[in-house]
């Protein structure tokens, strides 16, 4: 049971995480084109009539074991690699599905759709994870009995045809890196780190980089939606998946029966824009946890100035990083990203500052574990192609990208407006600088023609901060916000409030009311 809920607990992180991610080791891309025709997309479309076969082994790899009463299936389809013909025509790529259907369904709705963000998050173990019942923070019995849970790895992740170009030592070198690289030394250093593993991906992938970007990952998604038979799509997504649903929804709206984005991303903001309101919302969150470790010092050992104690923890690992038992360094980098994963839900306030007292008495362990849960290394310091995908996705998304003086600039600016992450979220905007290769933005227009879109925020988000939730709905134009009160990104199924009410919208189409907020707890 502790195996399962340490990876269940993993996996909500990662839900949670991978919108940071796209910034701070990535890049955020998030630019304005216009969608395709449907004229283009008929003479591409391909069939798909998935083969579905017993998969009791994906959960076992995944989680360690099957949900009680989880019946899963497994299918490939085939999609093209250029929805519109153009590059790669008549060549596809192969996306992986997961079924995950209760043995009690009763009343059948039909599928959800499920993507747990990034980009780079995988749907496969998301479906897994989901299906594990509201004790591990999955899918209420509700929802497992009225629909499949289906989840999808989109094209370059996991299962599906994945990007591969990145080498284990240059994602320890990028995330042990020093987090605001200063002096124009280490600056130059940092972005020469990026030319090596943009110029890795390119040698290997060329004028196919493009093909990874968010516009065609949502056509594979309707794809999807006919290979699995269901004439309208329900959809849940959440951050980064909150713009493919909003993709979805421009480019098919007579195709939404239902849509729950939640951890909104507004598709609008710039490449700087997105950066810096990320930047806000770390520093928010990160002025909640200060708060809370002083009211709560009994709890918190690095009370009662836990900002002062995690900037000095950063400067002594700047100057002289701890050792683990294995030699590996507690550098700034990681001691950063051990904040950012700790940011993500209120739990993991003390977490990190028991994470930081121990460092202070020459223990990293507890850091490292955070930074880990974060980019998924593993104890051999082995990665998933998880940042491989995020940034092929993020960079063939982006057509706006800064120039290093600019960046130099931001940098500078940021540092004084936000103490703790401007600065770095204005250094890893030379991720997509340095990338090769063409760009293919997505839309950014209404979804005129769809029903009513279930648009989810949380108050106390830092990697999409709540200001993009009704920025999403006001754009889709169909678009009705419900809002949680609480600290941390992604809300369903937190509450009772935002599980009822998200229920009652997936399974009888009843939105809720105007406006309508649930508390913290």
């Amino acid at each position: 049971m502790t195996r399962t809920s340490d990876r269940i607990r993993r996996f909500r992180l990662t839900v949670a995480g991978l919108a940071a991610a796209a910034v701070v080791a990535a890049g955020c891309t998030l630019p304005a084109f216009a969608p395709r025709t449907d004229a283009e997309v008929e003479a591409a479309a391909p069939g798909t009539d998935p083969t579905w076969r017993p998969c009791p082994d994906v959960p076992e790899e995944v989680v360690g074991r099957s949900a009680p009463e989880i019946r899963y299936e497994c299918a490939r389809i085939q999609v093209p690699r250029d929805w519109s013909g153009g590059a790669g025509a008549g060549e596809t790529f192969e996306i992986a599905l997961l079924r995950a259907r209760s043995t009690k369904q009763r009343d059948r709705i039909g599928s959800l759709l499920v993507n747990p963000g990034g980009p780079g998050g995988s749907g496969v173990d998301t479906a897994v994870y989901l299906s594990f019942g509201e004790q591990f923070g999955g899918l209420p019995d509700s929802i497992m009995e009225r629909f499949d849970i289906v989840g999808f790895d989109p094209r370059g992740v996991a299962r599906s045809s994945p990007v591969e170009c990145i080498p284990d030592a240059d994602l320890d070198a990028a995330f042990g890196y020093d987090p605001d690289p200063e002096s124009q030394e280490s600056f130059d250093d940092f972005v020469a780190l990026n030319q090596r593993i943009g110029q890795g991906c390119g040698d290997r992938y060329g004028d196919q980089l493009p093909l990874y970007g968010t516009e065609q990952a949502a056509r594979d998604m309707d794809a999807i939606r006919a290979a699995v038979g269901d004439e309208k799509l329900t959809y849940l997504g959440y951050s980064y998946g909150t713009l493919l649903g909003a993709t979805y929804a421009q480019l098919f709206p007579q195709r939404v029966r239902a849509l729950v984005l939640d951890g909104a991303v507004d598709p609008r903001q710039g490449l700087i824009a997105g950066s810096e309101s990320q930047a806000r919302g770390f520093e928010r969150a990160f002025d909640n946890f200060t708060r809370w470790c002083a009211a709560n010092a009994a709890r918190c050992p690095i009370a009662p100035d836990a900002r002062a104690a995690v900037i000095s923890a950063i400067d002594k690992a700047n100057a002289s990083p701890v050792r683990s038992a294995d030699g590996r360094e507690a550098t700034a980098g990681w001691v950063f990203y051990a904040i950012v994963s700790s940011l993500y839900s209120e739990p993991g306030w003390q977490q990190l500052a028991q994470a930081i007292d121990r460092l202070n008495e020459g223990n990293p362990d507890s850091v490292f574990r955070l930074a880990d849960n974060y980019t998924g290394r593993d104890e051999n310091g082995r990665y998933t192609n998880l940042f491989d995908a995020n940034l092929a996705v993020n960079c063939a998304d982006e057509d706006e990208r800064p120039d290093l003086a600019r960046i130099r600039q931001l940098q500078s600016q940021w540092r004084g407006q936000y103490p703790l992450f401007g600065a770095p979220l204005a250094a890893g905007l030379v991720s997509c600088t340095q990338w090769p290769g063409g760009s293919d933005p997505y839309p950014t227009g209404r979804a005129d023609g769809a029903p009513p879109i279930l648009v989810v925020g949380t108050t106390g988000d830092p990697a999409t901060p709540y200001e993009q939730t009704p920025a999403l709905a006001e754009m889709l134009g169909v678009g009705q916000v419900l809002t949680w009160e609480g600290e941390g990104h992604t809300a369903y199924p937190q509450t009772a409030c935002i599980t009822e009410a998200v229920d009652a919208y997936l399974i009888d189409l009843t939105v809720p009311a105007d406006g309508k907020r649930c508390p913290a707890r």
